[in-house]
């Protein structure tokens, strides 16, 4: 079954290099970041907070990318995601290395050994990791993946998916004059638009890896290569856009199930990942704000619906959520798993952070019921 990564709990490292001193210049790739960085961060992909994004462009040495990219793979726990656009060169032993502006060919010491950000990759505590290299020669690294053992074993702990640019012999391809290199501007029309006649909802890794190979392939440029550890597969990039529901789905009397993929609870872990999915499945129902409000029979408003998905603290009552949930069709065994998560959530929050209320108003009458009971503390210590 195909995940979408908590964005609270997820990172992502966008690397590029479009000005070089001593290479053939690639312009295209300061838009490849520009767009890439803004798609997953909106509602067609991942959903990142701004925050949890991390733009690297025309990095002067490895550790300009190496810093950036320790800090966020520390931070991330569901999933990390690096990607690299740029020249790829291969050193003396055959290996990958990345292309920075002032990388020298033969200079190995001048550009970014990709080994290098497989060590820190691998030891990250993410439970998945995803790797997009838009780069020549990048299907070296899928050959990297696998050695030397140790960092194997690391890697089967939990889902890796490597997705390359190129075969390990062949050359990425850069049109010039296109806004975008020809890999990465597939990648973002399939994640705006989606795969007609592809899997409901969720955009997998492997599904885009399928589409990336046939679209390329009949555009006649370099085909995309791809590696796959346990459930890295399975990952999914953003919600099948072409596939998502234009109006509500009603099923005719009788037993037949709802085949609808709503958001899985149990792979929240964030506060954050806990709205971005509440918002999703809304999406996932087909139903406008306003007629999630009709068919909640009154208890909740479209202005408290949006209230609700927008909010950056957990409700301090869950009757609002279980409304809204109920009225968007969601079964009532999923409604129970989300419960579960809100209880989970208010349990690992900190005291200091007061939950709001779900009322009109509740907001400003939970603060004032907090401040009234640390007036009483102090009042009581004898102050």
């Amino acid at each position: 079954m195909s995940v979408l990564p908590d964005p609270g709990a997820s990172r992502a490292v966008l690397i590029g290099t479009s000005h070089y001193d001593h290479l053939e210049q690639l312009p295209a790739v300061s838009n490849n970041l520009i767009a890439l960085a803004d798609l997953l961060s909106g509602p067609l992909s991942l959903r990142l907070p701004a925050p949890h994004v991390t733009v690297v462009e025309d990095p002067p040495d490895p550790g300009s990318v190496m810093d950036p990219l320790r800090q966020a793979a520390a931070e991330a726990t569901d999933t990390l995601l690096v990607y690299y656009a740029g020249h790829g060169l291969i050193d003396p032993h055959g290996a990958l290395t990345l292309a920075l502006p002032r990388t020298q060919p033969g200079h190995i010491e001048t550009s970014l050994n990709y080994d290098w950000l497989r060590h820190i990759l691998l030891n990250s505590p993410a439970q998945r990791h995803i790797v997009l290299l838009d780069c020549c020669y990048s299907g070296l690294a899928l050959g990297r993946m696998s050695a030397p053992q140790e960092l194997a074993d690391q890697a089967a702990v939990e889902g890796t998916f490597l997705l390359a640019a190129s075969a390990e012999t062949r050359t990425a391809l850069a049109p010039v004059g296109d806004t975008h290199t020809a890999f990465t501007g597939a990648l973002l029309d399939t994640l705006r638009h989606g795969i007609p006649g592809g899997p409901p909802l969720l955009l997998d890794l492997e599904t885009v890896y399928r589409h990336l190979r046939l679209t390329l392939e009949a555009r006649a440029h370099p085909v995309p290569q791809a590696r796959n550890r346990n459930s890295g597969a399975r990952v999914a990039l953003g919600r099948n856009h072409a596939d998502l529901p234009a109006a509500p789905v009603t099923h005719a009397a009788g037993p037949e199930p709802d085949r609808r993929l709503w958001p899985d609870p149990s792979s929240i872990r964030t506060v954050t990942g806990f709205f971005t999915n509440l918002a999703a499945v809304r999406e996932v129902s087909g139903l406008t704000q306003q007629e999630v409000s009709r068919r909640s029979a009154g208890q909740i408003s479209t202005g408290t619906i949006s209230r609700l998905v927008n909010r950056d603290t957990l409700p301090a009552t869950w009757d609002t959520t279980a409304a809204y949930l109920s009225a968007c069709g969601v079964p009532d065994g999923q409604i129970r798993q989300w419960h579960g998560a809100w209880q989970e959530l208010r349990r690992n929050a900190p005291a200091t952070q007061e939950a709001r209320a779900d009322a009109p108003g509740g907001d400003t009458a939970e603060l004032g019921k907090a401040r009234w009971r640390l007036f009483s503390l102090w009042r009581d210590r004898g102050h």
